[in-house]
């Protein structure tokens, strides 16, 4: 690693995200850390390359906290809290609440992993969604990360909300305008919790079904980006039960907020609900390029957009304005056999599949991953939810200096020898580093997009790469890999320690989770006592 590159590096992205108003430079406010363009680049050094995630005493563990049953959030670090999203496993302890298969948000201490407080989100009903949808929120529990700014937490709930929280929780009161958390966590047609300190404090709340007309599918999740006072996310409207139409196809796919009142003051005009394959769950980036500040999502049509980003906060609700698209899909990927496909053909759980779930079949995606800002390109991947199974990928590299429809004039390069993925990318001293579902890594030449080493890790993976501390951190189902960095393959460790999520590094520490628990990872730390950890929560 090129510690000047970078210092340089971390030097422009923390006084992009600080003038932006979130957190410490050490921190890692919110998914992508300090850099709004999302790239999964840290700075922190001392990081070891190895620790125990079990047996007796710990080595190189700081700390370890049960969550819950399973957790698919990634977390963040923010003024001296870590917030994490989960499932609801562990109400059990606490007997004002009922089971709701919802999900929660953690608020820790920093330091110890100890509880501040929790948002307990929920199941919404069959009654409270369009007829016909497919949701299941209660099996992923809170996907979102949190995007901290000052004494603000923003994340996408599992009921499709779009939340602003105190950091603090109720422990310095019940601050509004919103003042129904004993209502909205006990559940509906529970009566209401008493609040203590422990509890979340709402400051207001998005209902993007009730107020925006969104139909989400399978789970919510986006994880929010704050740019000042705006916020932007998906919205995460989908598909019907049978994966034909979206349910709700005229309502926006992107919005953007004001984060101060929760108020809707921009929205796409792009009829992604007519054109969608499944869900709109890509978290967006942004970067300036030739001195206008843009910003990117990935559509659920398989399309990378640039917007204009917002300058102010506008008196009414406008419509962004639309700088470039980017077709990520080709057309033999979209109609693989010359004529329309169905999508839900290609899932592997169908009896009728043509999908072998072998990494070869060829048929349409979305995008579910960020697309990366680097340097006035963007980097962006396609893929399914994992649940459809595997299938032939396509990472790409996007010229974000141009305008119009620009999947021809915009394209730098494309690397078709990667699988579907879900994954960001990470990018650092002319490297990139991306991995795919089968669990496959590959190291890239950021410039050219030609390999130069592939490894096997043999399971499953949702999350993306981290480079810090001139390591890669890879994250599977059944293990973290670390590698060294560099053009040469260079295994370091492999940690007994699986999940979907996103390992992250703030302040001199490692954050990681296994499927039930948050580890944070020090160099010359040593958990003497970890915690047992909770049962496999029932799928």
């Amino acid at each position: 690693m090129k510690n000047g590159w970078l210092r340089k590096t971390a030097t422009m992205t923390t006084a992009m995200i600080c003038a932006a108003g979130l957190a410490r430079a050490g921190d890692w406010p919110q998914w992508g850390g300090n850099d709004p363009g999302r790239n999964m680049v840290s700075t922190e050094t001392g990081l070891p390359a190895s620790f125990d995630a079990q047996g007796g005493a710990l080595e190189n563990v700081r700390w370890m906290t049960p969550l819950g049953g399973h957790i698919y959030g990634n977390p963040t670090v923010a003024d001296g809290r870590v917030f994490v999203g989960t499932d609801d496993k562990l109400l059990s302890d606490d007997a004002r609440f009922r089971r709701t298969q919802g999900g929660m948000v953690w608020c820790l201490e920093e330091a110890t992993g100890k509880m501040l407080w929790r948002l307990v989100v929920p199941e919404r009903s069959a009654a409270r969604l369009p007829a016909g949808t497919l949701y299941g929120q209660q099996y992923n529990g809170t996907c979102s990360s949190a995007a901290v700014v000052g004494k603000r937490a923003f994340l996408v709930t599992t009921a499709c909300e779009v939340v602003c929280l105190d950091v603090n929780g109720q422990a310095d009161g019940n601050d509004g305008p919103f003042k129904d958390e004993a209502r909205y966590m006990a559940g509906e047609g529970q009566p209401p919790v008493t609040l203590g300190p422990r509890d979340a404090d709402i400051i207001w709340m998005c209902d993007m079904v009730e107020q925006l007309g969104v139909c989400p599918h399978d789970v919510a999740s986006c994880s929010p980006l704050v740019d000042g006072r705006i916020l932007y996310t998906q919205t995460c409207n989908g598909v019907d039960k049978p994966h034909k139409v979206c349910l709700r196809p005229d309502a926006p796919s992107f919005i953007a907020m004001d984060t101060e009142t929760g108020r809707v003051i921009a929205t796409d005009t792009e009829g992604i609900g007519r054109t969608m394959w499944h869900c709109a769950w890509s978290p967006p980036s942004l970067g300036v390029v030739r001195g206008r500040k843009l910003v990117f999502f990935g559509g659920p049509d398989g399309i990378c957009y640039a917007f204009e980003a917002l300058k102010s906060v506008p008196e009414k609700p406008v419509h962004f304005k639309k700088v470039w698209q980017y077709d990520c899909v080709p057309p033999k990927y979209r109609q693989p056999e010359g004529k329309p496909f169905d999508y839900y053909i290609g899932d592997k759980r169908k009896k009728n599949s043509t999908n072998k779930n072998d990494g070869t079949f060829l048929g349409p995606s979305e995008i579910i991953s960020t697309p990366v800002f680097h340097n006035g390109r963007v980097y962006v991947t396609i893929g399914q939810d994992p649940a459809h199974g595997r299938g032939r990928g396509l990472l790409h590299c996007i010229d974000a200096t141009k305008t119009g429809d620009i999947t021809r004039s915009g394209r730098v390069w494309t690397y078709d020898a990667i699988e579907r993925t879900i994954s960001s990318v990470a990018i650092a001293d002319g490297l990139l580093y991306a991995v795919d579902l089968a669990g496959r890594v590959h190291c890239l030449n950021v410039k050219t997009g030609k390999p130069h080493w592939v490894y096997e890790t043999h399971a499953e993976s949702w999350a993306s790469p981290l480079v810090a501390d001139g390591k890669l951190f890879v994250k599977t189902s059944k293990r973290l890999h670390v590698f060294a960095l560099g053009k040469e393959l260079k295994p370091l460790a492999e940690i007994n320690i699986g999940s979907p999520s996103s390992p992250i590094a703030a302040n001199g520490t490692l954050f990681v989770s296994s499927a039930r628990s948050l580890y944070a990872v020090r160099k010359g730390a040593r958990l003497a006592s970890p915690p047992a950890e909770p049962e496999p929560a029932k799928r």
